[in-house]
């Protein structure tokens, strides 16, 4: 933070996290080892562009999605071993003899993998009987990719991954009891494992894969142009003058910063670093501080439009669009901001906090015009997703014109050669079109529907080409330029994400597989309903106290995808939407990050606060505790999560905006409750010993008013009102009249 003329004014934070792993000791490469890095991380973001967009770049050849994934796992998972030492002893400054064997084996077994898996899907060798040397190949992939997961999220990673991964050996004993299921020999098990789309190929490394990368892309291209700047300071421009500034600074400024890494624990160190200071310094306990920052991080990654990399996996699971599950997120995520906010307020309000002084904090509108064109990206992608349903492809072409417009920003003087730069580009897009195969295409189609999407198809291609070729002539020609170190950062930054996300991506695959090859799904699922027979509520509290378990030992993703093999599709034979179902799971499993005693965003704060861990992890459950509850909204009526009441039927959008605002109006209350202030009544400490009891009723009553009727409630909307009102109205009333009558004789 710098002073400038009296005027605050935030430097620009970088992301300083990892995105999923649980381990902040890592190891920067240097030398050879670090250019690899590189140079495999262009490469597979290459691979991507030309699998995604279909480019054909191997004349002659067409890779199988399986060899591209092999491709993607050869170039990234064998730096597992090189970026993340091997135990709390190791060395960060000196790679180990045997990290570089693990490399080696590693790149080895990818490598005979992928050169076999075209063979293996002619002659199904992931059920039949597959030569010798796959299967010592497919022995040492598995080793080493539980190793990476045990470096990545620790051994209670692995201890909770592992097990499963060797299920299928022992799945006929008798006393598995309900997870008993078809057995396997240990060479069957591995040919499996690294062989079937169900398995180390299955839906983590397929979302990585095919949507992943590109938003990973755009998140860290928004970090080197220095997004993260724009943000802080437009938090602080907008929020920072209402009481309780500095907090409300920090909820708005981590759902804005959450775009770029994707990442709880990220999101703390990046922005926490700058908003929990100047919590402190306008009053806030440093454990409160930190609680605030936390229960924000975690928000952010269930934000859209960019969520964490959980969501894309769930959309692969689900067979649905990242879109999809993006739109479903948009009132859940409104919610919980407004309680933050709310909460934020409240606390405020009782403590007399104020505002920072507006001659302290950054101008609006010098921080919009400085960095408008972030915005401009943002709502590019948000098009490119919703409206043209191109969720692979749209972070590349937000990120090819943040790069151009960021290049524009440049200090560098603007010369006629930048003007000819955009006319050459401009030029090359029209030829590519013109000569491109969708072009004649779309000439030749016919009016109607379908016919924007030929064109479109026509130009967006060339348009990408054509600002890539913007970029590199902006480079090489005029004063608006990056400069190569930075796109050599800029890859680095990238390549360290990648590799950490395979590490427990592709791990974590392993656990699907396991429980299909042993086909014990479909019997589980009848005998969690045998337990909780038809008790719709019943099964989501086993669901939810199952996630919170499991949080101790499992990354947000691991949790995700065990709770959705296991328990999905048991809330979904009781009739439960689908979408809100796997929302749920997706909410439950992000909670251990500010729930003890894990809490690792709760305690990474308390770190920069200078606060005790647990009592930060404690406060943070208190500050975020409407989370708790949101999950049990949207299943209850998934008109929240914008879900039609039947498959197939129309989106009741005059419903979830109702529904919305019962929400908000009873959030408030529950906020006044928990903090002790009310809003429109004030400091419930008036009411002397009637404050907690009143404290409770207004936290009861906010419950029962947002929460939503019908579905599996057994009331309905209205009576679901009433029965808030029959609690709030005089609860309300009596409140007011305590308060009144001691502000009086105050």
């Amino acid at each position: 933070m710098t002073d400038q003329a009296a005027r605050v004014v935030f430097d620009d934070p970088h992301q300083t996290g990892p995105a999923e792993a649980e381990t902040m000791r890592v190891r920067t490469l240097k030398g050879a080892w670090r250019w690899g890095l590189i140079a495999l991380t262009g490469l597979t973001i290459f691979l991507c562009i030309n699998q995604q967009f279909s480019l054909r770049f191997f004349v002659g050849f067409t890779p199988l999605n399986t060899e591209y994934f092999y491709l993607l796992i050869l170039c990234m998972l064998p730096f597992t071993f090189l970026i993340f030492p091997g135990s709390a002893a190791a060395s960060t400054d000196r790679i180990a003899w045997y990290d570089v064997v693990l490399f080696v084996m590693t790149a080895a077994a990818a490598f005979y993998l992928m050169i076999n898996i075209r063979q293996a899907a002619e002659l199904g060798w992931e059920f039949g009987d597959p030569p010798a040397p796959v299967i010592w190949a497919g022995y040492a992939m598995w080793f080493a990719l539980m190793e990476a997961l045990r470096r990545t999220g620790g051994w209670s990673l692995l201890l909770c991954v592992f097990p499963f991964t060797v299920y299928p050996l022992f799945a006929g004993s008798q006393w598995l009891g309900p997870l008993k299921g078809t057995q396997s020999t240990l060479e069957q098990t591995a040919a499996y494992h690294v062989l079937s789309t169900e398995s180390l190929l299955g839906i983590p490394i397929q979302a990585f894969a095919d949507v992943v990368i590109g938003f990973l892309v755009f998140g860290t291209a928004l970090m080197m142009t220095g997004a993260g700047k724009f943000f802080i300071n437009l938090a602080f421009a907008l929020c920072g003058t209402f009481r309780g500034g500095a907090a409300k600074v920090g909820i708005f400024a981590s759902g804005l910063l959450g775009m770029m890494s994707g990442s709880i624990v990220s999101n703390v160190l990046t922005a926490g670093t700058m908003t929990i200071p100047t919590m402190k310094r306008t009053g806030f306990r440093a454990s409160y501080a930190g609680a605030i920052e936390a229960c924000a991080s975690t928000g952010a990654v269930l934000a859209p439009p960019v969520m964490g990399a959980t969501a894309f996996v769930m959309a692969q699971f689900m067979g649905t669009t990242y879109a999809e599950v993006a739109l479903a997120a948009i009132i859940p995520a409104i919610l919980y901001y407004v309680g933050l906010f709310l909460q934020v307020d409240s606390y405020a309000a009782r403590n007399g906090l104020k505002g920072l002084p507006r001659r302290e904090l950054p101008s609006a509108w010098a921080t919009l015009k400085e960095g408008w064109y972030y915005a401009f990206v943002v709502v590019l992608l948000i098009v490119m997703l919703l409206y043209f349903k191109r969720e692979s492809h749209a972070p590349f072409y937000a990120t090819a014109l943040l790069l151009v417009l960021n290049q524009w920003a440049q200090p560098g003087r603007w010369r006629t050669i930048n003007a000819i730069n955009i006319v050459v580009a401009l030029a090359a897009t029209a030829l590519m079109t013109i000569r491109g195969e969708a072009f004649a295409k779309a000439l030749a189609f016919p009016a109607g529907e379908g016919r924007l999407d030929a064109w479109m198809n026509a130009i967006l291609l060339p348009v990408l080409g054509g600002m890539l070729l913007l970029v590199l002539l902006n480079e090489l020609f005029g004063e608006k330029r990056w400069g190569w170190g930075k796109y050599v950062s800029f890859l680095e930054a990238n390549g360290r994400t990648f590799v950490e996300l395979v590490g427990i991506l592709a791990g974590c695959g392993l656990l699907i597989g396991a429980f299909s090859l042993t086909g014990v799904i479909a019997s589980l699922a009848n005998d969690l309903l045998a337990i909780a027979g038809t008790n719709a509520l019943l099964l989501l509290a086993m669901c939810a106290l199952t996630s919170l378990i499991l949080g101790l030992g499992l990354t947000t993703t691991a949790c995700y995808i065990f709770l959705a093999i296991l328990v999905g599709p048991a809330l979904e034979k009781l009739g439960l939407n689908k979408m809100a179902v796997h929302m749920f799971i997706f909410y439950w499993g992000m909670l251990s990050s500010i729930t003890p005693p894990v809490a690792i965003a709760s305690f990474a704060a308390a770190g920069i606060a200078g606060a005790p861990p647990m009592k930060t992890g404690w406060e943070s459950m208190w500050v975020g505790s409407i989370i708790y509850f949101l999950p049990f909204f949207f299943v209850a009526n998934p008109a929240l999560v914008l879900q039609a009441a039947t498959p197939g039927g129309p989106v009741p959008y005059f419903e979830a905006l109702y529904l919305m605002a019962t929400a908000i109006a009873g959030i408030v209350f529950i906020c006044g409750g928990i903090q002790g202030y009310q809003a429109g009544i004030g400091d419930l400490r008036g009411a002397g010993l009637l404050e907690w009891p009143l404290r409770v009723l207004l936290v009861i009553g906010g419950l029962v008013l947002a929460t939503p009727g019908g579905g599996i409630m057994p009331f309905s909307n209205t009576t679901m009102e009433l029965a808030a009102g029959v609690i709030l109205v005089p609860t309300a009333l009596l409140a007011l009249l305590l308060v009144r009558r001691a502000r009086a004789s105050g």
